[in-house]
């Protein structure tokens, strides 16, 4: 062996390399180095698909690039601090143990944000078009994480509410703005052509980004399950209903402009609206109607390829007993299971559910019995191959995380009954779909099957 060209070419190398490297593991938030991405090996995803009712995941053979399909039914979960919480490297291993604890439980799907708008110093988009890039990264790092773990993002783009800055710090950019002329109602972020441009340029910031990690565009980026238009839309008046349909129409047509590869949703709590006679006994409340929200128009646009629910009747109905609230969310999920199934036509994810933990009834937490009537008609849903296609529960912590918390958020391994009903939703939602024989294939030690009954 030539040992002199070792000693000069070799080591040398291998010393550079190795400085680079450290270098990266400690600076990474501040320097903008490549390299990594060379050396980044990324677990194999498929991309999810809508097929009529059903969500699939679709898998490509790398030699024929045919494509062969899997049903999905998902359990899920919603952590939405996951961005905020990758931006620095001292609490980012708390977005990896949420999601490794998630997979363990063998959930697929997780809702966060992708969205924080002021002029915070940890704010995402710090005036319209301008972005910190250090929080650009943290999301980058929450899709990593995710895909390692086979997890699955639903990416949410604004808030209607005002927590992360929302439409109403759009309107104030606005009317900043000189020479605008904007309303200071909050539905001027549907209508103003001023405000419309600036979400767009938001939106195509984030879609096309590439992940400074691993190097895949978002849109690319297989571990992205869909893009989530807005938050819990609703209006200040019912007067508003046909604005808020031109814009999801408007805003669900630029995204798949930018992206095709991944599926759109709205974002909507489930309510209709008062022309729906039908299905307004339905609301929680004659106040829902009142919204400028319905959730058979706005779902029934094109580009939207599934629709969401949430199910808070804690929040929302006031005054009657938990029998009363058991009646009306069982009502609830039936009555949207069934409309996504033969009106819509397309799948139908409860993307919030969230339940208290506060009380009992004859020894079982009411949030165990509010989830298991959510998990039962999305499984016999499931079962039948109808458009129930899963459920997020509100919201997973981990320890150090409860900052983040409301009455609705959880450990979840601290509550050992609601761990157990949990892993078994998965359990049964993944033996009934053609993904579970898959899932067990996957090196990774989780709960799911281990304690499947």
């Amino acid at each position: 062996m030539d040992t002199q060209w070792r000693d000069k070419k070799l080591y040398p190398a291998l010393g550079i390399f190795t400085i680079l490297s450290l270098l990266y593991l400690n600076f990474n938030d501040n320097l903008n180095f490549s390299f990594p991405q060379i050396f980044l090996r990324q677990p194999k995803m498929g991309f999810v698909g809508v097929n009529k009712t059903q969500f699939v995941i679709k898998n490509e053979d790398p030699k024929t690039h045919s494509l062969t399909f899997q049903e999905l039914y998902i359990n899920g979960w919603n952590s939405y601090w996951l961005m905020e919480e990758s931006v620095w490297e001292s609490s980012r291993y708390r977005v990896s143990e949420m999601l490794r604890r998630g997979a363990e439980m063998g959930l697929s799907v997780c809702r966060t944000w992708a969205f924080s708008d002021g002029g915070g110093p940890n704010d995402l988009q710090l005036l319209p078009g301008v972005f910190n890039e250090r929080v650009f990264k943290g999301l980058d790092y929450v899709i990593v994480e995710a895909r390692k773990h086979n997890i699955r993002l639903i990416l949410s783009l604004v808030n209607n509410l005002n927590a992360y800055g929302g439409t109403a710090q759009y309107v104030r950019w606005a009317q900043e703005e000189g020479g605008t002329n904007v309303s200071s109602s909050r539905d001027s972020f549907f209508t103003n052509p001023t405000v419309k441009a600036y979400y767009k340029s938001f939106v195509k910031a984030v879609v096309t980004r590439k992940n400074s990690i691993s190097g895949v565009k978002y849109s690319e980026e297989p571990a992205i399950f869909a893009w989530e238009l807005i938050n819990e839309p609703r209006c200040e008046s019912s007067s508003s209903a046909a604005a808020l349909q031109a814009w999801i129409t408007e805003m669900a047509g630029f995204v798949k402009s930018l992206d095709q590869k991944h599926l759109v949703t709205v974002g909507l709590e489930g309510f209709y609206g008062v022309e729906k006679t039908g299905s307004f006994g339905v609301n929680p409340g004659k106040w829902a109607a009142s919204l400028g929200v319905d959730f058979i128009d706005n779902s029934a646009i094109d580009n939207i390829d599934f629709t969401s629910v949430h199910a808070y009747p804690h929040s929302w109905i006031q005054g009657i007993n938990s029998d009363a609230k058991v009646n009306f969310l069982s009502h609830w999920v039936d009555s949207h299971i069934s409309e996504a199934e033969k009106i819509l036509k397309k799948p139908v994810l409860f993307t919030e559910v969230g339940f208290p933990s506060s009380t009992q009834k004859e020894g079982l937490h009411d949030r165990n019995i509010y989830l298991k009537i959510v998990y039962d008609k999305i499984y016999e849903s499931a079962k039948k191959k109808k458009a129930g296609a899963g459920a997020l529960v509100w919201q997973l912590l981990v320890e150090g995380m409860e900052r983040y918390g409301d009455k609705f958020s959880f450990i979840a391994w601290k509550h050992p009954s609601t761990y157990k009903l949990i892993v078994e939703q998965s359990c049964r939602l993944l033996n009934t779909s053609s993904q579970g024989a898959s899932h067990r294939k996957l090196n990774r030690k989780d709960h799911c099957f281990a304690n499947a009954s």
